[in-house]
């Protein structure tokens, strides 16, 4: 028997992330990916995180705001597998939900009433949170647990810099004070490319960080160089 439910969200997600591209594909495999969830009334009162502090890490549920469909989606092609295979939506964790939810595991660095603030994060910035509950290691982690798909991390490929762009990523992250060089480094080594994309050397690539619109290119296959570090329009 079908049923319609409706939820609103306990918050929204201002993040490091201004668009999708470049994004960690899984939650943690940036740490020096960071945000705050800003919390909406009533939950932005101190008795709804009361507690939180004794908590490092916090499971979110959110919507996928931006990948939001009006009809299912059976099968999808999940960039693990390049992109060119289809799966299972439910063997997956594509975008592509049937109720455009998701969720990521990620590091709780300071509770306020009204704010969390997280890194490690892999959500884009506006993402709709749903629901907050605290990670508990003795039931989150199962030993024995296998996914012979996704048995380990992605290979991470080598990040370069140019001596500008070096400078120019110090400089904006002294300003914003974030870790913003690693912030790049992590999230470029995963190579955020689609997998069946072969880069020519003078292609460039892009992603907005922060402010901030970082441009590299691939000298050669399996390698990075970071080019240039500029504020956002320039």
């Amino acid at each position: 028997m079908s049923q319609a439910y409706s939820v609103s969200p306990i918050g929204f997600v201002r993040s490091c992330f201004k668009e999708k591209f470049a994004i960690p594909r899984q939650p943690q495999l940036a740490p020096a990916a960071r945000g705050v969830l800003e919390l909406v009334p009533p939950f932005d009162q101190g008795d709804a995180v009361q507690g939180l502090e004794q908590v490092s890490h916090v499971w979110l549920l959110f919507l996928f705001h931006e990948a939001l469909e009006d009809k299912p989606r059976l099968k999808v092609r999940p960039p693990r597998l390049g992109g060119n295979q289809s799966m299972g939506v439910f063997a997956t964790r594509a975008t592509h939900r049937p109720n455009g939810i998701g969720q990521s595991v990620v590091k709780l660095e300071k509770v306020e009433a009204g704010r969390l603030w997280l890194s490690g994060i892999d959500l884009l910035d506006g993402t709709p949170v749903l629901d907050v509950k605290p990670y508990v290691p003795y039931a989150d982690v199962i030993i024995n647990a296998r996914n012979t798909m996704a048995a380990a991390a992605p290979e991470l490929i080598p990040v370069s810099w140019d001596d500008d762009a070096l400078r120019q990523a110090r400089e904006h992250g002294l300003r914003l004070a974030e870790p913003l060089i690693e912030l790049i480094e992590q999230c470029l080594a995963q190579d955020p490319r689609p997998a069946y994309q072969q880069p020519a050397p003078e292609r460039r690539y892009g992603a907005q960080f922060w402010d901030l619109d970082v441009r590299w290119h691939y000298p050669q296959p399996g390698q990075i160089r970071v080019l240039e570090v500029v504020p956002s329009g320039a």
